[in-house]
């Protein structure tokens, strides 16, 4: 019986890769200082699953950047904005420019597509491909980090995605052809890159192929039964690990189980019900070994020991011990690092504490569950097992979970509470009057610059070094030098900024009850960004306004208007780790009934705009389409429960990111914003294409500016931009925004690219006035 992790947190028990990578992109540090920390951080995650005896320990699941990227970068498959760079410049400076852009006197490069890995918060760079593709190997980065822990005297199990889901997860940057179609040329070089890792002596290769968790065609089943019978033929001795997570293989298990692989990895997390399918289907060789994802890689609730008991031993009934294996249900990636970090007792309870278990905790369960089915009776073992056992039965009778009138709510919920009181063609008419905006109204999404200085202030507000009086006035101060900014630059509806706030979703997660929070939990989100899911544990409901103080205090400096900014309930929920005792749906409608009654508040305060994102509806849909449906209906319905309780007059407006909409583009319109924004300055607009062959209704605003980049933007390019965006959608309904919130930006190049984008917005009022 072998223990199989199969991945590890890359940023750091304290973010140490963060602050590596942000500190080089600003040129106070040299990649070779980036090199050593990132090299310190591999060779302490391989160290610490070594000690504790791990048996497949996982290579190559560290990345810079984007794990995505870095295969991108291993197959060349470079796009060609980028050959000069390629050919004359370094691989770290190319690397960067794919994930973010360049801009220097030398190149000035967009960025590659930035879009969700599956239904995770974590962001992947989209490969692009043409007809005409070529592949190389260009990178040998995972025979490199390989022979790195080979020479520690730590043999790992290399892990890398799948050539079929790599294509798959890509986009066509032309039409006429099928990106599958390019596996016959990508295969001879990732044939390559077998070879050199078996030359370095890996025995052990991890597929990750988590397209089986999707709707697969004909031709793209044929793909990943072709690919793997190539790589049988070529590499008889290597013991290739097929790793699908994130849901059930369905009707794919057939296929998975027909084909010549040494293990099958299936996600016991997301799809329990599959183990006993596999363990009696008529294709399944027992010889054939099963990684079983028994503990929960993208969730922090403790192992309940008793539960994967009975699942394994059904397993030992059918199986040999050494024909099974103990597992992660998915990459450690989605998970905090260290539970043992969290000491603070005012924002994780010690009785929620106990219920959780973070990256590391994890990596421990998976060994313990390893040693009980090996008999291990050892009194140290009993009595972790003793602790689990008590901390699960704490957790079902812990009285901090229940608010009863906010269980009453959610049992009485009307049709009604999902409605706003009219249509929108009734209430855009409103609308137009009450605000009286030009056309191509500009705005931004919501935060504005977090410098280290806003950081600061907070960090020491948090430690009470300075009274709530002090950083109340500081907060004022940024606020009101963010209006006055945004008065001379000429954008029409403004935001304060959210200094107050760390994340859109742990600030919101703060002022309600149900959540806890830790100080050290930090998630890659992409890059260098790193998110601090809130964890909700209870009822969830709001005791007090959240937003309002700081939301009315903007508008009294200015007469423009100024949109009061919320996070919408879906987001929450899926930026948060969720309870896993009750319905989603439950809890995402209790969430909704709390940001409801924030949104009447700021009505009544004299917001006549209010906006409430929910960049996460894409994300949350199963990755079958058979169970879309149920998902949408309470998750659309959850996000009008939260803006149908103002009048019509009162525009709400909606945020969504990094999201293809072409198959949800009716549950979209469905949500009834007045207002949508997208992201859609990286695509070129193709993002647009979804509404506008739907005939998107409402109003909405195209990205224009991508603010994952530091890039800036020029008048023309912009324009260029909406030019486009006005050739298919009606002038009215057009609005000039940036792609995403301006939190993670500079302000010398905030301020630039917004002059720019105000610049192009009238630039357009006067090419449709000289044209009318």
């Amino acid at each position: 019986m072998k223990t199989n992790i199969l991945g590890f947190p890359r940023i750091g028990g304290h973010r140490e890769l963060k602050k590596s990578l942000e500190k080089y992109w600003k040129k106070n540090s040299s990649y070779n200082e980036l090199q050593q920390t990132a090299k310190l951080i591999r060779q302490e995650n391989w160290k610490f699953q070594q000690e504790l005896g791990v048996d497949l320990i996982p290579s190559n699941d560290f990345s810079y950047y984007d794990q995505v990227l870095d295969a991108s970068l291993a197959y060349g498959c470079i796009p060609e904005r980028y050959t000069e760079l390629k050919n004359n410049g370094t691989t770290s400076d190319l690397y960067f420019a794919m994930a973010r852009g360049i801009q220097t006197d030398k190149y000035d490069i967009t960025a590659m597509e930035m879009t969700k890995w599956f239904d995770t918060n974590y962001h992947y760079i989209v490969p692009e491909f043409s007809k005409d593709q070529n592949f190389e190997l260009f990178s040998s980065k995972a025979v490199d980090e390989f022979k790195e822990a080979k020479a520690l005297g730590i043999l790992t199990k290399p892990v890398l995605i799948s050539p079929v889901t790599y294509l798959l997860i890509g986009k066509e940057k032309e039409a006429g052809f099928d990106r599958i179609d390019l596996l016959d040329k990508l295969l001879p070089v990732f044939f390559q890159q077998l070879v050199q890792l078996v030359v370095a002596g890996a025995e052990y290769i991890q597929l990750d192929e988590p397209c089986l968790s999707l709707d697969l065609n004909a031709k793209e089943k044929a793909a990943i039964t072709k690919t793997y019978k190539k790589i049988a033929a070529e590499f008889p001795s290597l013991k290739i690990i097929l790793t699908n997570y994130f849901g059930c293989y369905g009707d794919h298990l057939a296929t998975a189980l027909q084909l010549p692989v040494h293990a099958l990895h299936i996600d016991l997390s997301r799809c329990p019900e599959q183990l006993d399918t596999i363990l009696n289907a008529k294709f399944y060789n027992q010889k054939q070994i099963l990684s079983l994802g028994i503990v929960d890689g993208r969730n922090i609730w403790k192992n309940d020991f008793e539960v994967s008991l009975i699942q394994l031993g059904k397993v030992l009934k059918k199986l040999p011990k050494e024909n099974i294996w103990i597992s992660t249900s998915c990459s450690l990636l989605h998970s905090p690092i260290d539970l043992n970090l969290e000491t603070n007792e005012q924002t994780l309870p010690k009785e929620v504490k106990q219920w959780l278990a973070f990256a590391k905790q994890k990596v421990k369960e998976v060994c313990l569950l390893k040693k009980l089915l090996n008999g291990d009776v050892s009194d140290a073992l009993l009595e972790k097992v003793a602790a689990n056992k008590l901390a699960n039965q704490n957790r079902k009778t812990s009285t901090l979970i229940h608010h009863n009138p906010t269980k009453k709510r959610v049992a009485q919920l009307t049709k009604n509470d999902s409605q706003r009181a009219a249509t929108f063609t009734s209430r855009q008419l409103v609308q137009q009057k009450a605000l009286n905006l030009p056309l191509f109204p500009t705005t931004t999404i919501g935060s504005f610059p977090q410098t280290k200085e806003v950081r600061k202030w907070r960090s020491q507000f948090k430690k009470n070094e300075i009274s709530q009086a002090v950083y109340d006035q500081y907060i004022a101060d940024e606020t009101e030098e963010t209006i006055r900014f945004q008065e001379s630059t000429g954008i029409d509806v403004l935001v304060h900024g959210e200094f107050e706030r760390n994340d859109m979703v742990e600030y919101f997660g703060e002022k309600l009850e149900g959540f806890a929070f830790s100080s050290y939990g930090w998630v890659q989100s992409y890059g260098s960004r790193c998110v601090k899911p809130p964890i909700i544990y209870g009822d969830v409901y709001r005791s007090a306004p959240m937003t309002v103080k700081w939301s009315t205090y903007a508008q009294s400096l200015t007469q423009k208007p100024v949109k009061g900014m919320l996070t919408g309930p879906v987001t929450i929920l899926q930026w948060s780790f969720v309870r896993n005792d009750q319905p989603r749906a439950t809890t995402c409608q209790q969430i909704a009934f709390a940001i409801r009654d924030e949104v009447v508040d700021l009505e009544k305060a004299g917001l006549q705009i209010i906006q409430i994102d929910e960049p996460a509806i894409r994300e949350g849909l199963p990755l079958r389409k058979a169970a879309w449906e149920t998902y949408l209906n309470w998750a659309i319905e959850s996000f009008r429960i939260s803006a149908s309780g103002v009048k019509n007059d009162t525009q709400i407006h909606t945020h969504m990111c990094y999201s293809e909409f072409n198959d949800i583009i009716e549950h979209i319109a469905a949500m009834d914003a007045d207002v949508i924004t997208i992201e859609t300055s990286r695509s070129k607009m193709e993002l647009l294409d979804a509404f506008v062959n739907f005939k998107y209704p409402n109003e909405i605003g195209p990205g224009v500016y991508d603010i994952h980049s530091p890039r800036v933007p020029g008048t023309d390019e912009i324009a260029h931009l909406l030019t486009k965006a006005n050739d298919v959608l009606p002038t009215r309904n057009i609005w000039v925004n940036p792609d995403c919130g301006l939190k993670t930006r500079d302000w010398p190049e905030t301020k630039s690219a917004l002059i720019n984008l105000v610049n192009a917005a009238k630039k357009m009022r006067a090419k449709v006035s000289v044209e009318a």
